[in-house]
């Protein structure tokens, strides 16, 4: 943890970002301090309702738990931070959420969860246009690719970075970028361009006098002139980041310094300055690493009294809302009892009246319906009658008719006899009239007209049956239908050839000649298949 002495110079300089911009009193170096006045800020905010200004001293917290190496507890707080800055669409606050989360992932091995914050802050600087937060966003991606030695796409995003700095006139930013490139270089052991970068980036620097920026380039000179055998040149820049880290209070840069120079002086075979100086490298080194454990002990002591009261606040929090609830939960419970003990009982006569009037009404339409039923049978009784007085009025007027038919016809069968007597005589004059007088019977015998009248009132009798005989045989002539119906009737033969006019040999041929057309069996009874249809 040495490097936390710096860092929470850094952290100190940071603003709480909210409605209105609000300095946060700090001290770096007791984290514990600083710890406990975001930690009330935070509750001051929370008591206030002001939601937006909790979730900046959530993110504070986070990132000074982030600085002093406690990664669960810092992604804790991050992680509440960036539920209220989606929540409220906070963009610009949640991408620099997105950036630290990203870099907590980073250091704790797990560079694909860290590319994924990456990749949704830059979307979102993208959206808002804001040159400096992507080229931010550009370098960490960049980094993340020289750690996985992937140089190609390490340079293309460094330099991504550091055109979007200088778009937006960033010197600080770009200085940085000029780092990043000139460490890729020396990576690649590449000193002559690693050397060039480091340069640029330290003319950059003392433009901005930044001192603390310095102290690092200025080193990483010396690194690369070391590197490459120009051990009295990097000595005299690491004596030079020395000067710069003690005038600037860095206490790490310090003893990298002091380091340094031992190195140097061991290239040029100045072993007792290099001992010493290595001896004030570890002495310093001690210092701090004993200092950071004070702070850290501290920090930790400072978080678990923190989570201890939390936890005892959420506990008696929990403790009065359950009383609360309880409470609450009686009071409604009672009234609920009451209500549904009222509900049920009201329902309860209702369903009583409603049963009541329900036995009424059904016993009314009970009556009603016996008595439609006992109409309805009357009339049915009287339909039958009158169904079947009609029908035996009609059964009388046919076989009257066919009887009155039967006798005409047995009358002027008779007449004509005798006339066909009278023909045979000698005296021609009356042969001529008696010829034309049996021509007319002959005629009236066959008239048709009696027929459709006799048609009419069969079918009123035996209602259907022609269409029940057409669709059970092929087409039949009017004689055969006439022949039919006087089969139907159960005529005798005798009466059926008077009725026709023809003779009971002629009546025998056109029986057979009907059971051809209706497809009649030898054995079958003509007679019998009509009287079936």
């Amino acid at each position: 943890m040495i490097w936390i002495a710096s860092a929470m110079h850094s952290f100190a300089q940071n603003r709480l970002q909210s409605d209105t911009e609000r300095e946060i009193p700090a001290s770096p170096q007791n984290p514990d301090s600083l710890l406990l006045q975001l930690k009330g800020h935070y509750n001051a905010a929370v008591a206030q309702n002001n939601e937006q200004q909790a979730a900046g001293y959530l993110q504070q917290i986070g990132q000074l738990l982030f600085i002093s190496g406690h990664y669960p507890q810092s992604l804790d707080y991050l992680l509440q931070a960036e539920k209220i800055f989606r929540n409220r669409n906070r963009q610009h606050l949640l991408a620099a959420n997105l950036d630290m989360l990203g870099e907590l992932y980073y250091r704790t091995r797990r560079p694909q969860l860290a590319r994924k914050q990456y990749d949704e802050a830059l979307a979102i600087y993208q959206n808002l246009k804001q040159e400096s937060g992507k080229a931010e966003i550009y370098g960490r991606i960049g980094h993340l690719y020289e750690k996985r030695e992937m140089y190609d796409s390490a340079f293309y995003f460094q330099r991504k970075a550091l055109q979007s700095y200088q778009l937006d006139r960033h010197t600080d930013g770009a200085a940085k970028i000029y780092e990043n490139i000139g460490s890729i270089y020396e990576d690649l052991e590449q000193y002559d361009s690693a050397y060039y970068y480091f340069n640029r980036a330290y003319a950059l620097n003392t433009q901005t006098r930044n001192v603390r920026a310095q102290v690092e380039v200025v080193n990483n000179l010396g690194d690369v002139l070391r590197k490459t055998g120009r051990f009295r040149e990097g000595l005299s820049y690491s004596i030079q980041s020395l000067n710069l880290a003690q005038t600037n209070g860095e206490r790490y840069q310090v003893s990298s310094a002091y380091n340094d120079i031992a190195k140097a002086y061991n290239l040029l075979a100045r072993n007792d300055s290099a001992f010493h100086y290595l001896t004030l490298s570890r002495t310093l080194l001690n210092d701090i690493y004993s200092e950071e454990s004070n702070k850290q002990l501290a920090l930790l002591q400072t978080l678990y009294e923190i989570e201890k009261k939390d936890n005892e606040i959420q506990q008696l929090t929990q403790a009065r809302r359950i009383d609360t609830l309880i409470s609450i939960a009686t009071g409604v419970v009672i009234i609920l009892v009451i209500l549904v003990a009222a509900l049920i009982i009201s329902r309860q006569r209702l369903k009583i009246r409603n049963e009541q009037k329900l036995r009424a009404q059904h016993k009314q339409v009970y009556e009603t319906r016996n008595q439609l039923m006992e109409v309805e049978l009357k009339n049915k009784k009287l339909e039958e009658e009158h169904l079947k007085q009609q029908l035996e009025t009609k059964t009388q007027e046919l076989s009257s008719y066919t009887l009155h038919v039967i006798r005409k016809n047995q009358l002027l069968e008779d007449l004509r006899t005798r006339l066909d007597e009278m023909i045979k005589d000698d005296k021609r004059d009356q042969r001529k009239q008696i010829r034309a007088l049996s021509g007319q019977i002959s005629e009236g015998l066959q008239d048709d007209q009696h027929w459709e009248e006799f048609r009419g009132i069969f079918e009123q009798v035996h209602q259907s049956f022609f269409d029940r005989l057409q669709q059970q045989t092929g087409p039949l002539t009017a004689n055969d239908l006439r022949l039919i119906a006087l089969i139907k009737m159960n005529l005798t033969s005798a009466d059926i050839a008077t009725l026709l006019g023809i003779s009971q040999d002629s009546l025998r041929v056109i029986r057979h000649r009907l059971r051809k057309k209706l497809n009649l069996a030898a054995g079958d009874n003509l007679s019998a298949y009509i009287q079936s249809i």
